[in-house]
């Protein structure tokens, strides 16, 4: 269901909105920064060059062939917010149950206000494979996202992807002939990968964070691997640990350090995986030695945050509450109070029962959310300059208005649809995590 943030009685009023924040920035009316005042333009100005969009993913090499939005037509580009918002709000309206629109928490405002549901990549593909009636599924996200509930969702139901060039850097920092080529390396070192020893252990089983393509997934699926979310990531190693000598973890390499250093896992039995260097740039005793294999990926938002901001936050905020993303580098998970997924966070800010002060490392547009949503805590960004995943931030309201109103025109346009050679083998893995399930989070 949608969620509409109200504030307390007698509590101030906070703008949510980062674009809001980012239009004041450049305008003068606040002496915050950006990480790049390009990001008060439309994304249309950027879909037509490739690359990842203005932000903090503009150091990352976009794959060859990456999805490219057409030219969006000019009456979304010059429309007011104002006129966006009642547009959106009339198609869907027309529409009913014919369509449901999913919601990333990393969204904008602007965005989030129009989903029925509102989650992480894995609650909105569930979400989608639970409304089996609803014609389309508008996928307000990134690239990845949509093919996962296109896996998820019924043969008949399309899933449109608001603005093709919403890709994710992550995830394309494995792509499958990469991982393809590591597997035959692995097995020159440790041979057979589908042999199990004694005890029933094969030498690797594959774990792919969810913020992967359908192809990784499928790889996955064939070579008796599984998929991971941040929620589930330990249970997700020891169903592999029960399994394999061995896991290889891609694409985020802090999410499967953090989570297996945790585990007890020694940080010299978890040597990297460089795609582009021999061996990955190991070796090949130090493979046969390793517990966990790191694949070379990370994501840029989570990579900005430091221990020197968490030091901050602590100096001038005494008794600060600092919660942070798995997706961090480890010195800064270690420096935390705690760590978690986006909805660990939500929930943590949620349960809190006193004014609190929280300060979070995830993407701005959720942390301006909960602020606005939890105006009782005083709850801020680590980093202070406002830099919103590039990528995500691709979705615009006036690409979300010209998807509604082309399917009530009924047309579907950027349906993103996976072969069923991928898909197969990609939903066993997704299964298997479906079947993983953790224990009861808890809060505190």
């Amino acid at each position: 269901m949608s969620i509409t943030f109200l504030p307390a009685p007698g509590a101030r009023p906070i703008d949510g909105s980062v674009d809001h924040a980012i239009q004041d920035i450049v305008a003068g009316r606040s002496t915050d920064a950006t990480c790049t005042t390009d990001l008060a333009a439309g994304p249309w100005d950027f879909d037509v060059r490739p690359g990842y969009g203005p932000g903090s993913s503009m150091g990352d090499v976009i794959p060859t062939g990456a999805p490219r939005q057409g030219e969006l037509p000019v009456a979304y580009r010059e429309a007011s917010e104002e006129e966006l918002d009642a547009r959106i709000r009339t198609a869907k309206q027309v529409l009913g149950d014919r369509v449901v629109v999913l919601g990333h928490f990393y969204q904008r405002e602007e965005v989030v206000r129009h989903a029925d549901y509102v989650g992480d990549s894995f609650q909105l593909a569930t979400a989608a494979k639970g409304r089996p009636d609803a014609e389309a599924i508008v996928f307000c996200g990134v690239h990845f996202m949509a093919e996962t509930a296109d896996l998820l969702s019924g043969p008949e139901q399309a899933v449109v992807l608001p603005n093709l060039a919403a890709g994710c850097s992550m995830a394309d920092m494995a792509d499958i002939d990469q991982v393809e080529e590591c597997w035959e390396q692995l097995a020159d070192a440790l041979g057979p990968l589908d042999v199990a020893d004694d005890e029933g252990l094969v030498p690797v089983i594959p774990v792919t964070y969810m913020n992967s393509s359908a192809a990784i997934k499928g790889f996955v699926g064939r070579h008796g691997g599984i998929v991971c979310t941040s929620s589930n990531a330990q249970t997700v190693l020891e169903w592999a640990f029960a399994r394999g000598r061995r896991v290889l973890f891609f694409p985020d390499q802090h999410l499967g350090r953090n989570t297996a250093k945790a585990m007890g896992v020694p940080l010299e039995r978890m040597p990297m995986w460089n795609p582009r260097r021999p061996w990955g740039g190991s070796s090949p005793d130090a493979l046969v030695d390793a517990r966990v294999i790191l694949w070379h990926g990370f994501c840029s938002v989570h990579r900005r945050f430091t221990v020197g901001q968490i030091d901050q936050a602590r100096a001038e905020h005494p008794g600060v509450r600092v919660i942070v993303h798995p997706e961090c580098p480890m010195e800064v998970v270690d420096a935390a109070d705690e760590a978690g997924s986006t909805d660990y966070i939500r929930r943590a800010i949620d349960a809190a029962t006193e004014p609190t002060t929280f300060a979070i490392g995830t993407e701005i547009n959720l942390v301006k959310r909960l602020a606005a949503q939890y105006p009782q805590h005083e709850i801020f960004c680590l980093d202070p300059v406002v830099c919103p995943c590039s990528t995500m931030y691709r979705i615009h309201p006036g690409y979300l208005a010209w998807v509604l109103e082309e399917l009530v025109a009924g047309r579907t346009p950027n349906r993103i649809t996976v072969p069923a050679d991928v898909a197969d083998p990609a939903r066993v893995s997704l299964e298997r995590m479906l079947a993983a399930k953790p224990p009861a989070p808890v809060a505190r």
